[in-house]
């Protein structure tokens, strides 16, 4: 059996929850949970504020455990190795997505906590090929939040040909954002914070921002126009975008990475004049985490987390639902 905390309905409260794992399957693993990061996803899904929970729900996507169970085909992963699990825990495999490396984007892939049990839970069950170890230089403490947040804003840098030259700015330096600004910094850009706090402007150039620029000043908006080649935006609210892509230089790029539910409002002509551009992307494939973790280790990237035992669940779900950590919340045993 695996004990495990779950939501028995929208909203309520996690409780402890036994269930079934059943027969290990030939090309799956089992991981003894260590650490599970608790991502703005986890709630939405905890919350069915996307309509796809189901119930009881064991909710976790950024686990990072070791490896205690290998299915019988399972050549790559070994007892005892250490691997992180983020938002996909498996794939068909045989699509054209999946030939081409780019599995996150295959359309049968198996989300971990859709349709199936996550890891706010002393073990959880993975496809093999969805498991990523954890590189030497990487602290597992920590490293859950790069299994979702991190690579989330890691796959533009790859996907869109991000060039150490590039000027790149962040909206919304929380929980994503604040990776983002260190994996930008470390790639070589110059990078640029949108706040809306200029109390904040120490903090965001300690975390590797070269300008920081207060989104409530329209006129240093439109100082800005024409600057920037790649805008990542992490928020989930309406802002006003016309005045963001004004922003972008000729060319340049907005790039939605936070799950804004409302209708984009843009006009076309910001757009047409000056070819710029309008994109999204999800998480990375497993090829695509595993290069970004070697990344992070080799300029010592690390998500700002705060720290809950797996008993103080509630207490820390209810940290991420107010939108009040600095800036993740790992569950650590």
């Amino acid at each position: 059996m695996i004990n495990a905390y779950a939501a028995f309905e929208a909203k309520g409260p996690l409780k402890p929850y036994q269930y079934d794992p059943g027969e290990l399957g030939a090309f799956d693993i089992e991981i003894d949970v260590d650490h599970c990061g608790i991502c703005h996803s986890d709630v939405s899904m905890l919350d069915n504020d996307w309509g796809r929970a189901q119930y009881p729900m064991v909710a976790g996507h950024e686990i990072i455990g070791r490896v205690s169970k290998v299915g019988s085909h399972v050549s790559h992963l070994a007892i005892g190795d250490v691997v992180g699990l983020g938002w996909h825990s498996g794939y068909c495999e045989s699509c054209r997505m999946c030939m081409g490396g780019d599995h996150n984007l295959c359309s049968t892939a198996k989300g971990t906590i859709v349709g199936r049990h996550g890891g706010f839970a002393d073990k959880v069950r993975a496809q093999a090929i969805s498991a990523v170890k954890i590189p030497a230089g990487v602290n597992p403490a920590t490293a859950g939040p790069l299994l979702c947040g991190g690579i989330t804003v890691y796959t533009p840098l790859v996907q869109v040909n991000t060039s150490p030259q590039s000027k790149v700015a962040v909206i919304g330096v929380g929980g994503l954002g604040h990776m983002a600004v260190m994996f930008l910094k470390a790639w070589g850009c110059e990078v640029t914070a949108f706040s809306s706090d200029p109390s904040k402007t120490d903090e965001l150039k300690s975390m590797g921002a070269h300008h920081v620029l207060n989104s409530k000043d329209a006129d240093a908006l439109k100082k800005a126009a024409g600057s920037f080649d790649l805008i990542l935006s992490t928020v989930n609210v309406k802002l006003d975008w016309n005045a963001y892509i004004a922003t972008l230089a000729p060319k340049g790029r907005l790039h939605f990475l936070g799950a804004v539910l409302e209708p984009l409002d843009i006009g076309v002509f910001g757009l047409m004049g000056q070819q710029r551009t309008i994109s999204s992307s999800p998480v990375g494939s497993p090829r695509v985490i595993a290069d970004m973790l070697k990344f992070a280790a080799l300029h010592n990237i690390q998500p700002m987390v705060e720290t809950y035992g797996f008993e103080q669940i509630n207490e820390a779900v209810e940290k991420v639902r107010n939108g009040s950590p600095r800036f993740r919340v790992v569950l650590s045993r």
